[in-house]
């Protein structure tokens, strides 16, 4: 059973990965299918240097995993049940933009 510590490190752990936009977009890319760094970063437009930053990052959350296969790393979420968690991010972030903008919420204190 998890501790209410833990679950707080979880969400802490994944709100430190959502915090940054090429991070959500390394997650929204894994969440289609695994992939190979260098391809995420000419997918995202990214130096490859900065994609391992993030990769890190994420991996220290513990949110994606390195396979290896053969002299190569495969990324890929660490649980499948991440990808229906940004779903369901997604889906209220939507919800939420559609009423006001998160720049507006910032000028309020709210974000």
């Amino acid at each position: 059973m998890l501790t209410l510590a833990s679950e707080l490190d979880a969400l802490t752990r994944f709100g430190r990965a959502l915090a940054d936009p090429i991070r959500c977009r390394i997650l929204l890319t894994l969440r289609e299918a695994p992939a190979y760094p260098s391809d995420l970063a000419d997918a995202l437009g990214v130096s490859r240097t900065r994609l391992s930053n993030h990769l890190a990052c994420l991996r220290d959350c513990g949110l994606v995993v390195a396979v290896p296969v053969g002299r190569r790393s495969r990324y890929e979420l660490a649980d499948a049940r991440l990808g229906h968690a940004l779903d369901d991010l997604r889906t209220a972030v939507v919800a939420v933009a559609s009423e006001r903008t998160c720049t507006e919420a910032d000028e309020k204190g709210c974000c």
